[in-house]
């Protein structure tokens, strides 16, 4: 697996990094739960004063609670649907990218196609985490239930014939119906929570994830990371991340929050 080790990344182009965006599930997370070493280098980075947004294709229901317990500024949920954050008040902050009208008109054609699956592939499973889920639905191939890669193949297509977009996670297929996808929601939560332009400071954001629907993440972030279980999807993944750590899940995601910190140490001493 040809890449650079996150070794490889500079110290200089490390320092003027001022901002985080990671996958959660086997990125942030490791066997469905965070690590103390993993949360606590999200403190480490709050207190670091770097603004960090969670994106994942997790449902809004799931993230609410870490939404609430996790030092992070928001979870962007459904890959990019809906922005869950603590509010000033303590309680949770919910926003939507589309409007309630089109949501509802939505859930029900999700739902339709969700049955023609079903019922297609009755070796398939909703994913256990669907009730919680408002813009999209969600297979299970990896997480509770097991399927082999032409299955998980014949989802996507399925999804894609029924007139929705559709990634592969590494727990999931999901499929959601609008234009929006990782890097929309991550551009709509900065513009949203910091009032600043994600594109016009790409070279001071770093992303971090593991699998093939944050491939376009990979593809458009010049400092981009994969934790080291991204090999399982290597060959599969349109764009690549840049950097790979030597850890897997949670404990790659605290190799690249030393590697950050550590660059603005030097920064600083220099």
């Amino acid at each position: 697996m040809p890449h650079l080790s996150l070794s490889d990344w500079p110290a200089a182009a490390r320092s003027h990094i001022h901002g985080v965006l990671t996958d959660i599930d086997d990125t942030l997370t490791t066997g469905g739960a965070i690590t103390p070493d993993a949360l606590a280098a999200l403190h480490a980075l709050r207190a670091a004063g770097l603004p960090v947004f969670a994106i994942t294709g997790r449902p809004a229901g799931w993230s609410e609670a870490f939404a609430l317990d996790w030092p992070v500024n928001a979870i962007v949920a459904e890959n990019g649907a809906v922005a869950l954050s603590r509010g000033a008040d303590g309680g949770l902050h919910k926003t939507y990218l589309q409007d309630t009208a089109t949501r509802q008109t939505n859930f029900a054609r999700l739902q339709a196609v969700a049955q023609r699956i079903l019922a297609e592939l009755p070796q398939t499973r909703l994913s256990h985490d669907s009730p919680g889920r408002e813009t999209d639905i969600a297979i299970d191939h990896s997480e509770f239930a097991q399927l082999d890669g032409a299955t998980i193949a014949q989802v996507v297509r399925l999804m894609q014939a029924g007139g929705l977009h559709a990634t592969v996670s590494s727990i999931h297929v999901n499929g959601w119906i609008g234009q929006h996808d990782k890097l929309a929601g991550a551009r709509w939560v900065v513009r949203e929570q910091l009032g600043r332009n994600l594109d016009a400071e790409l070279e001071h954001w770093v992303y971090v994830g593991d699998s093939t629907n944050d491939a376009v993440m990979f593809g458009h972030f010049p400092h981009s990371v994969g934790v080291a279980n991204v090999a399982r999807f290597w060959d599969r993944l349109t764009h690549r991340p840049r950097y790979v750590t030597a850890g897997e899940r949670g404990a790659g995601f605290v190799e690249v929050v030393r590697a950050l910190l550590d660059g603005r140490v030097t920064e600083t001493a220099a």
